[in-house]
């Protein structure tokens, strides 16, 4: 190692970026924080939104998920979903909205975050099969974007300003006094 692989501190710099290591590390873990906080946010958001619009909990009627299931029926690629959601509308939009929050709260605060990103992808997943299936062209449908926004949550988790992260430290300094 040269002199010029040494930042100001002492630190080694990180290989052909010129900056140091460390910054390069620090910057990494807060990569994803925004990420996570928008879809934590939109997710509360949508179900909150959800919950509190009695159109949108009917079984029929302008407004209501059922008319939208039946609008979408013919054109989802899963219409057996779509079916699914018709034998109990109201039973459906209860089940979307509380899971759009449970799993927005969870990212938030980080508390299972891969599993609430996995319930995330689903629920994203689910509405791109059924109700912006047929969106044309693709990319102006935002369920497939909300899909694959996900799935960097479920492969890295929450490892800043989450519980996740303070249990594994807790873990890690329990591990460390029983194991020495």
């Amino acid at each position: 190692m040269t002199h010029a692989d040494l930042d100001r501190t002492g630190g080694r710099r990180a290989e052909g970026l010129g900056e140091p290591a460390s910054l390069r590390g620090a910057a990494s873990r807060y990569a994803l924080l925004p990420l996570r906080i928008f879809l934590g946010v939109t997710f509360v958001y949508a179900g909150v939104d959800k919950l509190t619009d009695p159109a949108f909990l009917a079984a029929s009627g302008s407004g209501s998920l059922g008319e939208l299931m039946r609008s979408v029926r013919d054109s989802s690629a899963i219409p057996v979903l779509v079916d699914l959601a018709l034998k109990s509308p109201t039973g459906f939009g209860y089940a979307i909205a509380i899971g759009e929050i449970v799993v927005g709260v969870a990212t938030l605060i980080g508390f299972f975050a891969r599993l609430a990103a996995f319930g995330g992808a689903l629920i994203s997943l689910s509405l791109w099969l059924t109700v912006s299936w047929q969106t044309e062209p693709y990319y102006y449908g935002n369920d497939l974007v909300y899909l694959i926004a996900w799935l960097p949550l479920v492969l890295a988790g929450a490892s800043l300003l989450s519980i996740d992260a303070a249990i594994a430290a807790r873990r890690g300094r329990w591990g460390k006094q029983i194991y020495g």
